[in-house]
């Protein structure tokens, strides 16, 4: 494993990947009706939090990399509306919804400052 991608040394995308592995714990444990219903969605959010910051690291404008920090963002708070959701009628644990709910949280705060980063950084180069 020689060479390593931009995003790959990103802390928020590690946190990010950390996020979905637990996810999958936790949703291993839904109920079968729900497992091609919100479990799925859950999932496609979460793993569109780390995508998206990949792809973004990849363009070339910093405009560019600030909308897929943005749609990251909004998977991230997408997932948050689904967990919440989940724990309605109980396919969630509060641990496991506290402990997700963190992840959540720390992740859009590092997305934030990510993107304040790249917007400062293109502000300084005008």
């Amino acid at each position: 494993m020689g060479h390593s991608y931009a995003f790959e040394k990103l802390r928020v995308w590690k946190e990010a990947i950390e996020l979905v592995k637990a996810l999958y714990r936790i949703l291993a444990g839904f109920p079968v009706e729900e497992q091609y219903n919100l479990a799925s969605q859950m999932k496609r959010a979460a793993i569109s939090i780390s995508s998206n910051l990949a792809e973004g690291s990849t363009k070339a404008t910093d405009r560019e990399k600030v909308r897929f920090y943005r749609i990251s963002y909004g998977s991230a708070i997408e997932l948050l509306s689904q967990l919440i959701l989940a724990r309605g009628p109980g396919f969630i644990q509060q641990n496991d919804f506290i402990r997700i709910r963190d992840y959540i949280e720390s992740i859009t705060n590092k997305i934030n400052a990510l993107k304040i980063y790249t917007l400062r950084r293109n502000l300084q180069t005008i």
